[in-house]
This record gives C-alpha cells, sequence and structure tokens, in this order.
C-alpha cells in the first residue's frame, strides 16, 4: 500500500527520529524555493515514474509528476540527508530554469554532451551543500558514506525515469563541489562553466 509521507507536517513530530534530517533537508527547501516536490513513499520504486534495473534504488526525482520517490527503509539510512539534498538539487534546476538551458546546449553541441551535464551534476553537489548547511545539518563526508561515486544511475527525468540520465564525475569532484556549497552557504557560488547559478538565486523567496 502507498505511503505518503506529509514531510511538512510530520518533521515537527519526528524531530529526533533517523527521518528527521531528510525531512529538514526537505523543509528548508520548500521555505526557499517554490514548485518544491512532495515526497511519496512507495514499497516498489520501480513501479514510480517507470523505473527499472538502472534506477536508484533508494530515490529519484519525477520531473513529469514533479515528486520524489523514496524506498520504505530510505530515511533509516545514513546518507539518506544528502541524498534527499542532491536530488532536490535536480528538482531546483528542472523547476526554474537550469534544466531548459542545460538541454538546449545539449541539442545544439551533442559532442560536448558529457561535460555540459558533468557541470549540471556539479552545481547538483553545489547545491545540496547548501542545502544541507542551511538545515543546520552536519556536512556529509561522501568518501565515508559511499564506497564508490553515488548517483552514477538513473535518479531524475521524465518518466520512465529509468531512461533518465546517467553520469559520473567521480566521487572527488562530487565531494568538492559539495563542499563548496556547504562552506559557502550560498547558492551563488554553484555557478559552473556555462550552469550559472543566476536562475537560483533570482528563485529565492
Amino acid at each position: 500500500m502507498k505511503k505518503v509521507l506529509v514531510l511538512m507536517v510530520l518533521s515537527a513530530l519526528v524531530c529526533h527520529s533517523a527521518i528527521a534530517d531528510p525531512i529538514a533537508v526537505h523543509d528548508t527547501a520548500r521555505a526557499l524555493f517554490g514548485q518544491i516536490p512532495l515526497v511519496e513513499g512507495r514499497a516498489d520504486l520501480n513501479a514510480a515514474c517507470g523505473g527499472g534495473r538502472n534506477s536508484n534504488p533508494h530515490i529519484g526525482y519525477c520531473a513529469t509528476q514533479n515528486l520524489i520517490f523514496v524506498s520504505e527503509d530510505f530515511s533509516m539510512r545514513p546518507q539518506a540527508p544528502y541524498e534527499m539534498a542532491h536530488v532536490l538539487g535536480h528538482a531546483i534546476q528542472v523547476r526554474h530554469g537550469i534544466a531548459d538551458v542545460a538541454l538546449r546546449a545539449i541539442r545544439n553541441r551533442r559532442s560536448e554532451e558529457a561535460a555540459l551535464r558533468g557541470m549540471v551534476t556539479r552545481q547538483v553537489e553545489c547545491v545540496a551543500g547548501v542545502l544541507m548547511a542551511l538545515a543546520g545539518l552536519a556536512r556529509a563526508d561522501l568518501p565515508q558514506l559511499f564506497i564508490g561515486e553515488p548517483f552514477t544511475d538513473a535518479h531524475w527525468g521524465r518518466q520512465p525515469i529509468n531512461s533518465g540520465p546517467r553520469i559520473t564525475i567521480g566521487l572527488t569532484a562530487r565531494a568538492q563541489w559539495y563542499d563548496i556549497g556547504y562552506t559557502a552557504r550560498d547558492f551563488a557560488v554553484c555557478s559552473v562553466g556555462e550552469m550559472s547559478s543566476v536562475l537560483i538565486v533570482a528563485a529565492l523567496r
């Protein structure tokens, strides 16, 4: 049976539980930006937004529905706050124009797709760092949390999410850009190459 996590309502009730940290990140994003997706817990993520063998087993952002889907055990995992912040970074890009900028550039310059998607990913990590810092959470030590590079599977995009982009930039680069955002606590530092942070800053409430 589908369980809907109404994060804004539950946060006060579970502030001392394992679920509190990803809720704090989500609450922070909703306070800062409009159009932030709600979160739904699912027993079977493959049934959500067209997931499949290429999809992340714990979390995904469905741009078609503007929803974040999480596994039933998602919030019990120590990686959950960072993972929520990362996926929210994609949602912020989608809802506030960055994804459109990236898609136009990719369509016009297919030979540079990997580099352009790498810029998008670095910006997402930077945004995740800012969100974690503003939520008052401890800095995520990505090399300690993950054995290998996270989020190289399909975890965001239009339905079916299983066909979404799969990018690798290396764990070191992810940690570097996450730390840039976390240290600055300011989305203005999250410009990466052609992916400017101007639209993100302009979208702040």
